[in-house]
């Protein structure tokens, strides 16, 4: 029936408490199964492996839902796989965060008064390792409250000696294969952060500002340009018009007077104009627009800085130490002095780049950066994907993925930082360039420094799956564990981690991908799917509801919501209902095993088991096999859900309720039900331990008696299936839920006790008339019966005296009254609906009001008419 092969010793004696503390035990169990070494994997067994690396949270990062979110998706998947017999590394580690934690460094330091520049860089960069050793890894702690099952004794840092020699080495590896340069071009640079970021860390939004069209020239040689960045035009050095545009034709080739300066400029003809846009004429200003540095190059501009690092205009005397927004205001105003604005939109909504750290308003910027070739490392990427090497789950955002790899520009890589890996390229006295690797000595010698930048973050975390395997050393944990199976992490950031992966993985491992599968997961939001945001007061620390509810809840919550790449709600309504269902669990096997379940002997054969337990079991099965479907497709919301479903509708409402009457029977009945009971329970709760791996493992190890459920062996569909006994209790659910909906309509309470005949000869039901009879309560019929309401259900019938409990008259007067007002309302509807005039006039929203008030009259008047049916006549 159910796989049994797992010999475990009979069930202690200990009692369960008689209500589940989640604060009392979550710590203990965790630290427990910490010290016992179940979540370290062993690189030298002879298991299969199954392996997924924790995208690294931030050093400077705690606990947020999105993290509690993944987390507890990777751990189930970690869990289950060391269940079935893997050898399972779910392997931890952080991220330096180069940008974040200088970021909070310096404002510490700005509290003291002082600057990164007062210390210098070596005693910086000492004061950010001590900050980190203070501050830094939060989340570590607080991962453990969730129930990460990582493996510990593997911990690693972006920033770590093994990590900083893998970064080395693929530094060196893909310059001297041709892959990394250095070259002058215009970059994204935060004027906050004081460093290049790239394409990838600008977020786009739509901001109010103004486009201003000034006149260029003067009579027949001038032409108008429209900007946003008025202030840019002192850095023009051109102005571009399409080549076929007859308008300018005249102008092609000629010098210009760039007004507010003694400049003039040439007019440049070049197809990046579109002729269709604004006037077709654009200002070019090659130091400042990635575009225009494009056509500069193009027709041999001069590029011309006007702005230092900060945002501060340093050409041109009036504007001189203005900020870039104070000098656009300022040039526009001279502008339009000379009378050369000739139009003006305010406000004009255009999008801008922002950093994604500091949400300043990012400025494009010439300047000498280090870059990696992406062409022959992105097609790489995209291969490996399109020939099956990679599943992309679901499949449909395959499409984004292939949307950055196919079209990705160059990477700039280096970052205007102190704290990160340090670019390993020394200079010489005469010019000389020399890239170090790690086991090589840099060049000595008066004149010798090295770069003063560092790799952008991703760089090194693109190296993370390989990497923390012991890379570039032939380790034997590379050597077992990598590929990874896994790459578990949000859509959002396929392009900053997940396409640099990937590049890297299969260059740096000959074509070995870095992972097998990339499942994509949507973000967290509020109950109303509202974006979490502090500005919009609905951000949640998951440690609060852990706290109050118990981390398994925060877990199944998360899980019960996460349906592939679509974003999860949550509220804490819904957290609360999981703790409700962990109550449930408890509740219901403590119940259980005070009344005979156990798991020792063996489960009885078929033929000696009532169809009520033969029914339990088979749907143990199928359930089994389900949950293994949906784990295998990353439908977790769908397992969570089966599983929920099962366990509290089938095993606990029903199964339970009806062994009721075979445990108050005894005898042999009763032990087979308590076996079957024992059975159900030991395998629901290995596969609910996944999710709910805290409750599971204190229910489980009390019913068994085993070591830990952690090393239990995950449940196998024993292929066993009664359809017979299903349909047999699926009819006596119709029964009792019939039964009971007709209780509740005429008023009666639950426990109320009714008299009644079961007429169950000559169908399956017979058996169950004790069990029936107890979940309805029903007394037996006596000699002074009548039965005044006759129900025939599934072939039985259930004859009911309610002369003692209701007065029937009464009850049909009630009835009848609203049985009238149905009818009236239902005719009031079809009046309306059946007026022509008032349809031509009334809007949609209120004819479908008026239809939905109809058919909602039509279900009354079914619903009160059958319970008049039903009633007694006298």
């Amino acid at each position: 029936m159910t796989d049994n092969t797992q010999q475990q010793p009979p069930a202690p004696t200990t009692e369960l408490p008689t209500q589940y503390a989640p604060a009392e035990v979550e710590g203990t169990l965790y630290e427990r199964w910490v010290d016992k070494g179940y979540f370290t994997a062993d690189a030298g067994s002879d298991k299969p492996a199954y392996t997924i690396v924790i995208p690294p949270p931030n050093v400077t990062g705690s606990l947020h839902l999105g993290h509690a979110f993944q987390h507890t998706l990777m751990d189930a998947l970690t869990r289950r796989k060391r269940m079935q017999g893997y050898e399972s590394l779910w392997l931890p580690g952080m991220d330096h965060a180069g940008i974040a934690t200088q970021n909070k460094v310096e404002q510490q330091l700005a509290e003291e008064g002082k600057s990164r520049h007062d210390l210098g860089r070596e005693e910086f960069v000492e004061r950010v390792w001590q900050w980190k050793e203070e501050y830094g890894g939060k989340i570590l702690g607080q991962m453990r409250r969730l129930g990460d099952g990582v493996d510990w004794s593997r911990e690693r840092f972006t920033m770590d000696e093994g990590l900083s020699k893998a970064v080395q080495t693929i530094f060196k590896k893909l310059y001297d294969d041709e892959l990394i340069y250095r070259a002058e071009r215009i970059i994204n640079w935060c004027p906050r952060c004081l460093t290049a970021i790239s394409d990838i860390e600008v977020e786009y939004q739509e901001d109010a500002g103004e486009l201003v069209s000034i006149r260029y020239g003067e009579g027949e040689d001038s032409l108008v340009v429209a900007t946003t960045r008025a202030e840019t035009m002192l850095g023009d050095t051109a102005v571009a018009v399409h080549p076929d545009d007859e308008r300018y034709q005249h102008l092609v080739g000629k010098q210009i007077k760039l007004p507010l300066t003694d400049r003039t400029i040439p007019v440049v003809a070049d197809t990046h104009v579109d002729p269709e846009f604004g006037t077709g004429a654009v200002k070019v200003t090659p130091a400042h627009d990635p575009n225009d540095f494009a056509i500069g190059q193009r027709h041999g501009l001069p590029a011309m800085t006007i702005m230092d690092e900060h945002g501060v205009i340093t050409v041109h005397g009036p504007f001189i130490g203005l900020d870039r927004f104070e000098a656009r205001s300022a040039v526009v105003g001279a502008l339009r002095s000379q009378g050369r604005i000739v139009a003006e939109k305010r406000p004009y909504m255009h999008s801008v780049g922002h950093c994604s750290r500091c949400k300043t308003t990012v400025e494009p910027r010439l300047s000498m950066q280090w870059w990696v070739k992406v062409a022959p490392l992105a097609q790489a990427a995209g291969d490996a994907v399109r020939d099956g090497r990679v599943a992309i789950h679901p499949v449909d955002l395959s499409k984004r993925y292939f949307d950055w790899v196919d079209n990705m520009n160059d990477w700039c890589i280096s970052r205007q930082l102190w704290w990160g890996h340090r670019i390993p390229i020394w200079y010489g006295p005469a010019g000389e360039i020399v890239c170090v690797g790690p086991d090589e000595q840099p060049p000595t010698g008066e004149g010798w420094h090295q770069d003063t930048d560092v790799l952008d973050t991703w760089f090194s975390s693109g190296l993370w799956p390989f990497s923390t395997l012991g890379w570039p050393e032939k380790t034997p944990d590379l050597e077992k564990f990598y590929s990874t199976d896994v790459l578990l992490t949000g859509h959002d950031i396929i392009f900053f981690w997940v396409a640099r992966m990937m590049m890297f993985g299969l260059y740096a491992m000959d074509g070995e991908v870095p992972f097998r599968t990339i499942a994509l997961t949507g973000l967290v939001r509020d109950e109303r799917g509202k974006k979490m945001s502090k500005s919009f007061g609905n951000v949640v620390d998951p440690l609060d509801w852990m706290d109050k509810y118990g981390s398994d809840a925060v877990r199944f919550t998360l899980a019960k919501g996460a349906n592939p790449g679509t974003d999860v709600p949550i509220g804490e309504d819904w957290v609360q209902a999981s703790r409700n269902f962990a109550n449930k669990i408890w509740n219901a096997t403590r119940f259980a095993m005070m009344n005979g379940a156990t798991i020792e002997g063996d489960l009885p054969p078929a033929e000696r088991l009532s169809a009520t337990d033969r029914w339990i079991l088979s749907r143990l099965n199928k359930t089994v096999a389900q949950v293994d479907a949906y784990y295998d497709d990353f439908q977790f919301a769908k397992l969570s859900e089966a599983l929920y479903h099962f366990a509290w509708d089938e095993v606990f409402d029903w199964y339970v309720e009806l062994s009721k009457t075979t445990f108050m029977a005894g005898g042999e009945g009763a032990k087979a039900s308590g076996r079957v009971l024992g059975e159900v329970l030991d395998v629901l709760m290995r596969l609910l331990h996944p999710v709910m791996p805290f409750v599971t493992e204190t229910l489980w190890t009390t019913l068994t008696g085993g070591e830990s459920i952690v090393v239990a062996d995950w449940p196998k569909d024993s292929g066993f299936r009664d359809d017979a006994a299903e349909a047999e209790i699926e009819n006596l659910q119709r029964v009792v839920t019939e039964v009971r909906r007709f209780r509740a309509d005429q008023g009666l309470q639950p426990g109320q006790r009714v008299p009644a005949r079961l007429t169950l000869d000559g169908t399956a039901l017979a058996p169950h008339e004790a069990a029936i009879r107890q979940l309805l309560r029903l007394q037996p019929e006596g000699d002074a019966f009548t039965a005044t309401a006759t129900l025939p259900i599934g072939g039985a019938e259930v004859a009911l005296d309610l002369s003692g409990t209701i007065d029937v008259a009464a009850e049909r007067k009630r009835l009848a009254k609203d049985l009238a007002a149905a009818e009236k309302e239902k005719a009031q509807a079809n009046a309306k609906l059946g007026n022509e005039a008032f349809l031509a006039k009334a809007p949609d929203n209120v004819v479908d009001k008026i239809r939905t008030r109809l058919a909602k009259a039509d279900e009354d008047i079914a619903r009160i008419q059958s319970q008049l049916d039903k009633l007694p006549t006298a």
